[in-house]
């Protein structure tokens, strides 16, 4: 609920601080005091447009501080908040403060993290609920009747939504598939015609890498066959310088027993035959991986070339051809395979359907029934507040079916018909702002509605009626404050005045050339003395006075 509000040179307030507490608290002044400026203060909380004009005049700019307290905070302020990234500790006070410059421009606060002024107004419906003259919100719209009318006959809308979800996914998977399969079907011939491209040629995996090394090593072959078939000359025959070492080391062999030198001698040469042995193997290993073969290396390009081209075709890597060749069969497997899946996927969405649909009904069938009850209650609320001529009508209707979703079936709407024989129209529609008001109170007061803002406030809804009626709004706004927690009501009927627990007068005063609005709580004397001068105008008299005490005692 609101629990402070600071406000500081907006128009004709210079600097005021307003405590409010649970239950009914009720503003009063007389016309032209200034109640429109509160309002107007509180509306740059909930997101309302800066106007520069807002500003009181000569300051360079103006701020509105409201403090709001909850038991647990409500799941669209916690969603709101985590969307903007901004944090609140459990317990904590919801702070919301608004800036409005003089030269244009304005910034916004929530627990002093900047925020968007799109924020604001999305934390809105959840902090302030405010019927006036001319509001277009709250209960007036009916894009919020259904909610309203489904938390009044406690509707599961959770399992709906379930059920919903589900038709919904068995829809899109069965979509899929659908389209999988046409676009298969349209490309069968292209696919058959890559797929046996690809076939014939049967790339393999690395297969790349290993073309592209023969490749290069058959090239160095064709350019150093001259200098190896020299080196082979040198190495091969009789009369090579190997053959030779070897002659020389059996010759040396015989001799070496005789003298140290010639063993060591020996064991050298040993070593030179054995290292010339080595390279000899080599240079023949590697005569025979650098083999110039022009047919082979003819092949190898070729089917390089055509991998390569293949792999550009089809936009991929040449590794991944293979995978290509496994994704081809796979959609013509498809294609092949598709109509029995497809029998699957339909039989799984219309069983999600007539989940749907079988629970949607129910829904419906509680809508209806609890529209009757609502009907009814709203009808007993109506006499009393002289609106006894007028009807109401919360209407159920079934939606086409390409409107249907997670709220189901139906579309809900509250209408009304203010004089007898006439048609029924939407709330919105009603010409006079106090019957507007008055049926808005009568259908708060039915529904009692719990979950919805912190916050009510009813501007001048006893607007152009006294006496039994504004006894009846009275005791309406005080049953549904003690529901609801917190409502505000600004009122000019000492029978509406009477009935808050806590009341503010609202007054305007100037010195000079210097008007300024101030608001004060009053206390059971001033009480007494504005309900008073509410009840006799200007001058208040004694018999006033004794009918204020009267309407206090009375409630």
């Amino acid at each position: 609920m609101l629990t402070r509000l600071s406000i500081r040179n907006i128009v004709l307030i210079e600097a005021l601080d307003l405590d409010f507490g649970r239950g009914l608290g009720v503003l009063t002044g007389e016309t032209g005091a200034g109640k429109s400026i509160l309002l107007d203060a509180l509306g740059l909380i909930l997101g309302d447009r800066a106007e520069t004009a807002l500003v009181r005049a000569g300051e360079v700019k103006a701020s509105v501080t409201a403090s709001f307290e909850f038991a647990e905070l409500p799941k669209l302020i916690v969603r709101a908040l985590d969307d903007a990234d901004l944090e609140i500790e459990p317990g904590e006070p919801l702070m919301i403060r608004r800036q409005v410059k003089a030269d244009g421009g304005s910034k916004a606060f929530v627990n002093d993290q900047p925020a968007s002024v799109a924020l604001l107004r999305e934390l809105a419906p959840a902090l302030v609920e405010l019927h006036g003259q001319h509001d277009d919100r709250g209960l007036v719209n009916p894009r919020g009747h259904r909610a309203l009318l489904d938390r009044y006959a406690g509707t599961d809308i959770a399992s709906l939504e379930r059920r919903w979800r589900s038709w919904a996914k068995a829809e899109a998977q069965l979509a899929e598939a659908r389209a999988d399969v046409e676009q298969a079907k349209l490309d069968q011939d292209l696919l058959i015609a890559h797929l046996a491209e690809l076939t014939a040629l049967e790339p393999q995996a690395g297969e790349e890498v290993r073309l592209a090394a023969a490749r290069t090593d058959m090239q160095k072959g064709e350019k150093l066959s001259g200098e190896l078939e020299e080196l082979r000359h040198v190495w091969e025959g009789s009369d090579s310088p190997l053959a030779a070492l070897r002659v020389a080391a059996r010759k040396l062999d015989r001799i070496a027993s005789e003298h140290p030198l010639l063993s060591e001698a020996l064991s050298a040469l040993d070593r030179a035959v054995i290292e010339a042995g080595e390279a000899e193997e080599k240079l023949e290993a590697a005569a025979e991986a650098l083999v110039h073969d022009p047919q082979a290396l003819d092949a190898a390009e070729t089917r390089l070339f055509e991998l390569r081209a293949l792999a550009r075709k089809h936009r991929c890597e040449v590794d991944d051809l293979p995978d290509q060749m496994r994704a081809m069969r796979a959609k013509l497997d498809a294609i092949e395979g598709g109509e029995a899946q497809l029998d699957a996927l339909e039989s799984a969405a219309k069983e999600a359907r007539d989940a749907y649909t079988e629970f949607a009904a129910k829904v419906q069938n509680a809508r209806i029934n609890a529209a009757k009850k609502l009907d009814k209650a709203v009808a007993a609320e109506l006499a009393p507040l002289k609106l006894d001529a007028a009807r109401f009508l919360t209407s159920v209707g079934l939606l086409p079916e390409d409107k249907w979703g997670a709220h189901g079936m139906d579309s809900v709407e509250f209408l009304i018909a203010t004089n007898p024989g006439a048609d029924f129209a939407p709330l919105a529609k009603i010409a006079s702002g106090g019957e507007l008001s008055r049926f808005i109170l009568a259908l708060k007061v039915a529904l009692a509605e719990k979950g919805g803002a912190a916050t009510i406030i009813f501007d001048e809804i006893d607007r152009g009626v006294g006496g039994a009626v504004a006894s009846a709004i009275g005791e309406r706004l005080a049953r549904l404050a003690s529901q609801e927690g917190q409502l505000l009501a600004v009122t000019h009927s000492p029978q509406v005045a009477a009935r808050g627990g806590m009341h503010y007068m609202i007054a305007k005063a100037s010195s000079g050339t210097v008007t300024k609005t101030s608001v004060m709580l009053l206390d059971d004397c001033g009480r007494q003395e504005e309900i008073a001068r509410m009840l006799s105008g200007a001058e208040v008299t004694p018999e006033a006075r004794a009918q204020a005490n009267r309407l206090l005692e009375g409630v």
